[in-house]
Formats: C-alpha cells, sequence, structure tokens
C-alpha cells in the first residue's frame, strides 16, 4: 500500500520493506480498500508469513478522521473476541509511528466472488456448502455479541486446493459489540456498508442487528444460485430503493428447476420485515441444514419444509415510485463498478402495511377470544350513548325556525359583527401568509456558469453567505467557474441563508504516473476522481520492474469522474531463451539469435572429429538472457592439416623423430627386398601429401 498523497498531491513512498513494529517486515501489497491495503509480511519474530493491513494514512492523521481510526482499532478488539476456524486470525494490532496496522492470518487463495465469476449459476447443493461455513463464522459473531455489518463475497475467503480449500469470513473493521447505545450502523446519519447487501433497516433506519448479516448472507446464496444480485440499479442510490421497497425474487425466476423450498429458503432470509427473518445466522445456519438434507435425498418437493420456511407475512410493492423518489433527492453518490463500501444517507421508511396470509388450519384458537391467529372479529360494536341532558332540563319542543319563545321573528345582529370579524381575520391571515410565506424570502442568485468572483458578489449583493464545497472536475465548465449552487438560482432563501457553490476544476486529465510505484500511481489517480482497474504487466527494457510504465487510457487523455483507469506496471526486462545450438552450423545459429535479440560471439578451434563450420560448444549452454547479451560460441575449424616431411635416406630413428615433430605418427614397415640397412626409402602417404595432424605415416626400410 502506498500512503495517500499529502495536500499538495506529492506522493509518498509504499510502506514495502518497511519494519513495522521492530517486527513485521512488509512485502508486496495483496489488496486494497477504502480505508486500508493489505500486504504480504515476514513476522521476524515468530518466523512465519502473516498479511498486515495498514490504514491509509490521511484517515489516521486528521482529528476529524479520527472516527475511522478507532474503527479500525475496534476491528482487532472485536475480531481477536473470535475463535473460530471460518474466522481470520487477527494476530496483533500496532500503530508504528502513526501507521496503524493489524497483523493476521494470511490466507492464500481467492475469494467468493472469484467463485461466483466462475462457477454461477452453481447447483444448490454446491451453494449451500459455500454459504454453510460462511454462517457457522457470523453464528460464532453473533453468539459472541458481534454483528458483521460488512458481509459480501469480496469478505469471504477461500484458500487453495493444497491448504484443503477452507472458507474464512474476513474484515470485521465495521463490527461493533451489540449494546443499547451502539447499535447504530450511522454515524451523523450516514450508513456505511456495501449497497448490493444492505438491509432495509439500515437504508431506512441505520439501525443494524444480526438479522442483516442474516439478509447480507441471504443475498450472496442468492448469488452463488443465479449468477445475479437480486437488484441492480445504475446508481447505489436506485440499488437502495430496491432493498426497501421491492423482495428478492424467487432464485427459480432465473434458474428454472430449483426446489421450491430453496426459494423459501431465500425469501425467510431475505425478508424486508427483519421480524420475519431468523433471529441470527445460527437460526439459519438450522435451516439451511435441513434444506441440504432435503437436497441430499433427492427431494424435488417438500410443502411442508416450504411452507415452515417461507415467510408468514408478505409485504407488498409499491409503485408511488415519483412520491418516494423524493427521499433521495440530490444524492449524488458515484457509480462503482466494483462494489466497494459505500455511505448513503439514512432514509424515512414508507408506510407500507403487511398483509396477511389466510390463516393456517393447524393454527388454534385464541382462548380468549376464541379466534385463530388473524381472524378479525365481525361482533357489532354497541350503540353509543344517547345525547346527555342537564339536570330539570326539560326537552326543547322543536318550532318553526327563527321563531323566539313567543314564536314572534327577531332580527339578529350577529351576522355584520361576524362578517367585520372575518374580514379582518382573513386580512390578517392574509398578511401572515404573504409575510411568512413569500414576502420576507428573497430569490437565491444564479451563478452556475459565473466565475468565482462574480459568483461571490451576486451572492453577498442578494444578503447571502455564500460556502464552498469540494471542487470537482467537470469537462463542460472552465476551471474555477461555478458547477452548482445549492440552493439553485430562483429558490426562495431567506436573509442571511448560505449558497454552498461547488467550482469547477476543469477537465479531467489523466495525469502522467510513469516510473512512479504502483502505490504512489494510483494515488495520483485517486486524487483526480477516478478509480482504479486491474493492473497490466508489461516487460521493459528501459523501466525496472514494478515500475509504471503508463496508464490505460494514456496521460493526457480526457476523462470524466469516476471512470476507471488501468495501470501498466513493468515486469522487468523480457527474458529470452537461448536454446542449444551445439552441432548446428554457425549460420544457423546466428541467424536464430539475431532473431532473438541477442549477440554473439564465436572461438574457432580445430578438430578431428567435428565437422568444419560446427558449433562444438557455447555459454551459456541454455536458459535464459536479455535483450543485447552474449552467447559465447566454439567453432570447429575441421582437423588441422600438416605436411609429411620427406625422410627419404634418413636413419629409421631420425625419420621417426621427423615424423613424431610433425605431428604425425610413424609407422616401420620392411621392404620386399630388405638388406638390413635401416635406411628409409620411402613413406605413405607420400612426401609433401597434407594430411591431419596425428595421421599415421608409414616408412618403408631397407
Amino acid at each position: 500500500m502506498a500512503t495517500d498523497a499529502n495536500g499538495a498531491g506529492t506522493p509518498s513512498a509504499g510502506p514495502r520493506g518497511r519494519l513495522l513494529d521492530g517486527r513485521y517486515l512488509v512485502g508486496p501489497r495483496i489488496a486494497r480498500g477504502g480505508m486500508a491495503s493489505v500486504h504480504e509480511a515476514h513476522d521476524v519474530r515468530l518466523d512465519r508469513t502473516v498479511a498486515v493491513k495498514i490504514m491509509h494514512a490521511g484517515l489516521s492523521d486528521a482529528d476529524s478522521d479520527r472516527d475511522f481510526a478507532d474503527r479500525f482499532v475496534r476491528e482487532a478488539r472485536a475480531a481477536a473476541r473470535l475463535s473460530h476456524p471460518n474466522v481470520v486470525a487477527v494476530y496483533d494490532q500496532g500503530d508504528d509511528d502513526g501507521t496503524v496496522f493489524l497483523a493476521m492470518e494470511l490466507v492464500s487463495g481467492h475469494t467468493l466472488r472469484d467463485t461466483i465469476a466462475k462457477e454461477s449459476p452453481m447447483p444448490p447443493a454446491r451453494a449451500l456448502a459455500l454459504i454453510e461455513p460462511v454462517l457457522s463464522a457470523l453464528a460464532a459473531a453473533h453468539r459472541a455479541g458481534l454483528i458483521h455489518r460488512d458481509v459480501k463475497p469480496e469478505n469471504v475467503l477461500i484458500s487453495d486446493e493444497q491448504s484443503g480449500g477452507q472458507v474464512k469470513v474476513a474484515d470485521f473493521g465495521l463490527a461493533k459489540a451489540i449494546s443499547a447505545d451502539t447499535q447504530h450502523t450511522a454515524t451523523q446519519g450516514v450508513l456505511i456498508g456495501t449497497v448490493s447487501y444492505l438491509a432495509p433497516e439500515l437504508v431506512v433506519e441505520g439501525r443494524a442487528d444480526a438479522r442483516a448479516d442474516v439478509y447480507a448472507a441471504g443475498v450472496m446464496l442468492y448469488e452463488l444460485l443465479t449468477g445475479e444480485k437480486p437488484h441492480e440499479g445504475e446508481t447505489p442510490i436506485a440499488v437502495a430503493y430496491k432493498h426497501v421497497h421491492h423482495d428478492v425474487p424467487p432464485p427459480s425466476a432465473l434458474v428454472p428447476g430449483i426446489p421450491p423450498y430453496v426459494d423459501a429458503l431465500v425469501a425467510r432470509a431475505t425478508a424486508r420485515d427483519r421480524a420475519l427473518r431468523p433471529a441470527d445466522a445460527g437460526v439459519l445456519l438450522h435451516q439451511v441444514h435441513r434444506v441440504s438434507h432435503a437436497l441430499d435425498r433427492g427431494v424435488r418437493d417438500d410443502p411442508e419444509l416450504t411452507l415452515d420456511l417461507a415467510p408468514h407475512l408478505l409485504t407488498p410493492e409499491r409503485d408511488d415510485l415519483d412520491t418516494d423518489v423524493a427521499l433521495f433527492a440530490d444524492q449524488r453518490l458515484p457509480r462503482d463498478h466494483h462494489e466497494p463500501t459505500t455511505t448513503l444517507p439514512v432514509l424515512d421508511a414508507p408506510a407500507t402495511r403487511p398483509v396477511p396470509l389466510p390463516p393456517r388450519t393447524d393454527q388454534r384458537p385464541d382462548p380468549r377470544t376464541g379466534q385463530r391467529p388473524g381472524q378479525q372479529s365481525r361482533q357489532a360494536q354497541p350503540p353509543g350513548p344517547p345525547p346527555r341532558q342537564r339536570p330539570g332540563q326539560a326537552p326543547r319542543q322543536a318550532g318553526p325556525p327563527g321563531s323566539g319563545p313567543t314564536g314572534r321573528p327577531r332580527r339578529s345582529r350577529r351576522g355584520p359583527v361576524l362578517l367585520v370579524l372575518a374580514l379582518v381575520l382573513a386580512l390578517a391571515v392574509g398578511g401572515g401568509a404573504f409575510w411568512y410565506g413569500w414576502a420576507r424570502y428573497t430569490a437565491a442568485p444564479t451563478v452556475v456558469g459565473e466565475s468565482r468572483a462574480v459568483a461571490i458578489a451576486a451572492v453577498e449583493d442578494a444578503e447571502l453567505e455564500i460556502a464552498f464545497a469540494e471542487p470537482v472536475y467537470d469537462s463542460d465548465v472552465p476551471e474555477g467557474d461555478v458547477v452548482s449552487a445549492d440552493p439553485a438560482g430562483g429558490a426562495q432563501v431567506l436573509p442571511g441563508d448560505t449558497v454552498t457553490v461547488t467550482l469547477s476544476l476543469g477537465k479531467l486529465i489523466v495525469p502522467g504516473v510513469r516510473n512512479l510505484t504502483e502505490d504512489a500511481a494510483q494515488d495520483e489517480l485517486m486524487a483526480v476522481q477516478l478509480e482504479i482497474g486491474e493492473s497490466i504487466g508489461r516487460y521493459s527494457e528501459t523501466v525496472g520492474a514494478d515500475s509504471v510504465l503508463g496508464t490505460v487510457p494514456k496521460a493526457g487523455a480526457e476523462l470524466s469522474s469516476g471512470d476507471t483507469v488501468q495501470i501498466v506496471v513493468s515486469l522487468g526486462r523480457r527474458p529470452i531463451k537461448v536454446g542449444s545450438w551445439v552441432g548446428r552450423t554457425l549460420e544457423e545459429a546466428v541467424a536464430a539469435l539475431d532473431r532473438r535479440n541477442l549477440d554473439h560471439q564465436s572461438t574457432e578451434v580445430f578438430d578431428a572429429e567435428v565437422p568444419r563450420g560446427t558449433i562444438i560448444s557455447q555459454d551459456p549452454a541454455g536458459g535464459t538472457l536479455f535483450r543485447d547479451d552474449v552467447v559465447s560460441l566454439v567453432v570447429s575449424k575441421g582437423p588441422e592439416m600438416v605436411e609429411v616431411p620427406r625422410v627419404n635416406l634418413f636413419g629409421v630413428e631420425a625419420a621417426e623423430q621427423a615424423l613424431r615433430d610433425a605431428g604425425l605418427v610413424p609407422q616401420r614397415s620392411e621392404e620386399d627386398d630388405y638388406y638390413g640397412l635401416g635406411f628409409v626409402v620411402r613413406t605413405d602417404p607420400a612426401a609433401g601429401t597434407s594430411v591431419p595432424k596425428g595421421s599415421t605415416v608409414t616408412i618403408y626400410v631397407v
């Protein structure tokens, strides 16, 4: 992980190679999240490999962000309380000169997200086998009084097959001890979680208990069965809306053939009314076991099990979308295709009315009322009491309208008085309404598209205060001009109210990150509101390994906030296979090495056994080299040729010595007319003939 850039935007060096707390030697980064990065590390004290999670520097420095650091530290305390084979173990927590970190178990493998991408939709038995250890881990947490709060496939790790393929739940970073005063997942009205797995009550109330983890596990089960998320949308707000207002559909709607009791299990776990969900992960785990047993027996349909699992109440879908959309007004959240942890404003709950199913025939009547559950009384309500009369008051006799006690008409004087009072009241109400509803308000000035100076002048001229939000990149608005204002131009405001103005940073241009480390390059790109995609590895002859070659799109390209950029990382120099060229001709070897961008040098030696121009040996004999490296070749010149010396009339011993001196092997033979004189009369081959050095020459003696 690389620490966040400082205020000037200069990236700092990554922690790789750093010794944290005098104990953990930080190695390569293996994951990066919104709050922290995870590195492989070596515990030099216990001589073991661990995973170290290091909080991003900016989150632990500022006092205003101290709650992030506190939550990070709470992760160690919460997870350390859990000792379970399906929970990633936390070993240690520390603060090394402002660097807050956790040391935890290293799980080599992949995430459940990878399994979903490769295997889903998967058979129900396989899906339940994967969700069972997750629920076992959550059940242990719930028994310990802990809620995970961020259950999602990315937080479920599966070790390599060599390690047994064990499933472990990681990242209890948002967990808190369950207590009366710490049940809010929201901080100042902001939810923390991942939108696709947020329970409806988290979106509406910002309040979580164990049933929120149950809901998230049910959504994961749906995703395992179908390969799709139950609720999709263009923005996180749209997804959150669907969690609140729409039931999770049955998996069999996408994958026909799934048994009804599996549909019922998913419906029970993901019921929008949390009262209808299993109380905790332990209860859901028991229900999963029941469904698994039914699948093992090959049961296609079990109406009793289906009825027992299905929620007893159904919440109707709401179609008043226009009304509810107002709850999400002005909430601008970035799209995130990789589903990071997202913050959402807590919403007001819409009024929904549970609709009871028909009463079950096996339910007993209430002994107090004699009615079955859900049955309403049909007993008529008693009529109200008659109007009361004062004691001694005689009943009034009906008379002609307007008649007095004597029956004569009399003139009423209250009419004009009441009319005047009504007019005065109407004028007062109208004047008050005019003042409080319109006259005392002023219109906010329109400043969108104006420069900063013009916007300040316009707001101050309207006797309003001005504040500036974080600037944003906008290709359509020049740098320094106003992108948006809240309240917008023309809105009714009171004198002294504040208009919050957002200025443009201009076009978003991909920054140059060549030769930076990958961590530093990510920080540079995130600083300009770009998302980081998968890294691309490429060989480079000029940029060292692990340094950045560039980006896709390239530096200087114009993008929009939230667009994804891939970082191209150098793999170092490309290795080139040398090959073996012994026994091949020099021409063949040179041509092949040139095509591979390898250089060569050759040395010629005499060799009586290897033909001329053939390679006798090479260095290196194989393996790999890099561009322009040299391969040394030893090439045969063939056998060395010598001339047979003239030794006629030499004595035998003198002739043999002359031949030896020439590099030849003498062999004596007597002529047919041998007289014993001991003189050489001829040789075979004849004198002056060129023969390979070391050849045998016969001398004939008389």
